[in-house]
């Protein structure tokens, strides 16, 4: 990997207005991963109509976390919609989960059943959020939609990712660039 190739991990991406693609129209993904090989990340503002009660039926994981049950789950995005993610922070003095991508900036993205078994029993992550689904781009996909001014990128902020309201997540994700995102045009202009 060159010194100079562009690492978007860590950071959200801002669908801007007009986004030709409805999946990820008024979308903030969180990037899981960008490498030269492509780029991998969770939809956060788009729940679905599962709870995590229902997720955990269908796993066939009892849950003895209240709290929990009437938690949404999200569409990740449009790859392995049948596969779990759970995206959260890290467990501090412990060993990851079978199947965990630590994230740079202290995140972990976990596709393994151990993590839920832990959220079932209270003794899983504090903070956390579940998708069905990822979203992912072929190498060089993702600078390319950059390129047409498909995507606004910026340093991701784990209050929004897991304290924001969900209807509020987009307008704070823009917020965090300066600007309101009523000054977001649907056209790219050239000075």
């Amino acid at each position: 990997m060159s010194a100079d190739r562009l690492n978007l991990a860590n950071q959200f991406l801002i669908a801007m207005p007009g986004m030709a693609d409805d999946t990820f129209a008024g979308a903030v993904v969180y990037l899981c991963e960008h490498t030269e090989k492509g780029a991998l990340g969770l939809v956060i503002n788009k729940p679905i109509d599962i709870k995590l009660k229902n997720l955990f039926e269908k796993v066939e994981i009892e849950l003895h976390q209240p709290a929990l049950a009437e938690q949404p789950v999200f569409f990740g995005g449009p790859v392995q919609t049948e596969r779990g993610f759970v995206l959260h922070e890290q467990r501090s003095g412990a060993e990851p989960y079978s199947s965990t991508l630590a994230i740079p900036g202290g995140l972990e993205m976990t596709t393994s059943k151990d993590v839920l078994e832990d959220m079932a029993h209270g003794a899983g992550p504090r903070r956390m959020l579940v998708t069905l689904g990822y979203s992912g781009w072929a190498a060089g996909q993702l600078e390319e939609e950059l390129g047409r001014n498909g995507w606004l990128t910026v340093d991701a902020c784990p209050e929004i990712l897991f304290e924001a309201p969900i209807d509020k997540r987009y307008e704070r994700a823009v917020a965090l660039l300066g600007f309101d995102p009523l000054m977001l045009s649907q056209e790219a202009g050239h000075a």
